[in-house]
């Protein structure tokens, strides 16, 4: 159900966005965001609806709103939905820590060819709402992203569906399949956070480099919140010159192929501008799920033996996160699990390596997309470890 915004709320919106962008410090606003989303997705050939999806001001039961917020407005999920053909599987993708779903733009029309295919903004992400991010907990936290995306799944009337999440998307996908497994067909993990703790990593570098002066300087910086967007909003009419090196240099460059053209790079550079310099929202979860060198506080290793859904790893094979913490954990899971390495392609293997991708999750849902066909041969090209 789409939210129904007061004409007061719409009214001050659109002041504040008639206020030429050249007069502010940070040259966005909601307005902008969705704009740039539409801009970015007129790449897509596949037809979309665009929504605003109504969650409301809490989880039901709960004496505390999203969350601690002194507002009794509701919220919304921002969503898009791409139909497949009639009777193709659902696929819901969930986007990392610094993005939201246009990221996945370079996929839709493959994708919506085998799926009917949603994609979301996490709560405090992209064009949902942003609420006051007030959670004092790792448990609160996680409590913030599985909660909002529970209230998203039942205003949607979803079930049976195969759920896509990418780094710290895969960590939130993880923990909704291990709170909520009977709406999870499938989970599909593309480069997920949070597998091990810095106790099993034993990472000798990250011991030395803290114990140096930057490295206790950077510390404090993780511990006291510091993110990397609010450089980008520190920057003001400069941060979308960041923002622009940043994409430039990054998206595409492990692969020989599938390198961003001139107009993919502008729209995605203007896009993850709006989206980064918008008001601090979920991006404040980073100390309270994360331990500096991105180590989870609360890792899934722990919790593998309680798996419940059938899961496949994709990676991409220059990925900085390291797959040996899902052949840990495939040790001692109870379903099915798959570990695919994509390569020519990083941590982004999805906008690194289209194609390639591609193939790794028609290969992972292949009982869904054909059930009469016998084919568990592995695309030429895909790593299986």
């Amino acid at each position: 159900m789409a939210e129904e915004i007061t004409a007061s709320a719409a009214t001050a919106a659109k002041r504040r966005s008639l206020w030429p962008s050249v007069f502010r410090w940070i040259p966005t606003s909601t307005d902008q965001i969705i704009a740039a989303e539409k801009r970015l997705l007129s790449l897509v050939k596949t037809p979309y609806e665009q929504e605003k999806v109504n969650i409301g001001s809490g989880p039901p039961g709960s004496k505390i709103r999203w969350f601690r917020s002194s507002s009794s407005e509701s919220r919304f999920i921002n969503t898009v939905t791409f139909d497949g053909k009639e009777g193709s599987p659902t696929l819901v993708l969930v986007h990392g820590y610094g993005a939201s779903q246009g990221f996945f733009f370079r996929n839709f029309d493959a994708l919506a060819k085998h799926f009917r295919v949603i994609a979301i903004d996490q709560l405090g992400w992209g064009g949902s709402s942003r609420p006051d991010f007030t959670c004092k907990s790792t448990e609160e936290t996680e409590a913030w992203f599985i909660d909002s995306f529970e209230e998203w799944r039942k205003a949607k009337n979803l079930t049976n569906f195969i759920l896509l999440g990418h780094s710290f998307g895969g960590y939130v996908a993880s923990k909704y399949a291990l709170k909520h497994p009977e709406h999870v067909q499938h989970l599909i993990l593309v480069g997920p956070a949070g597998f091990t703790s810095e106790t099993e990593h034993k990472s000798e570098w990250l011991t030395k480099f803290r114990a140096t002066w930057k490295g206790s300087i950077i510390n404090h910086l993780w511990e006291s919140n510091f993110t990397p967007q609010k450089v980008v909003r520190g920057l003001g009419p400069w941060g979308p010159n960041l923002v622009r090196k940043y994409t430039s240099a990054r998206f595409g460059s492990y692969s020989n192929e599938s390198v961003l053209t001139d107009d993919e790079s502008r729209l995605l550079t203007d896009y993850a501008y709006h989206t980064l310099a918008a008001k601090a929202s979920g991006e404040l979860c980073l100390k309270y799920i994360f331990a500096f060198g991105a180590f989870a506080r609360m890792p899934l290793l722990h919790c593998s033996s309680e798996w419940k859904v059938p899961t496949t790893f994709i990676y991409g094979v220059q990925d900085w996160m390291n797959y040996e913490g899902a052949q840990e954990a495939r040790k001692h899971m109870k379903v099915p699990c798959e570990i695919i390495r994509v390569p020519q392609a990083g941590h982004f293997v999805f906008i690194d390596n289209p194609a390639a991708f591609h193939s790794a999750v028609f290969y992972a849902c292949r009982k869904f997309i054909s059930p009469d066909q016998d084919n568990n041969t592995l695309p030429e090209g895909l790593l299986s470890v």
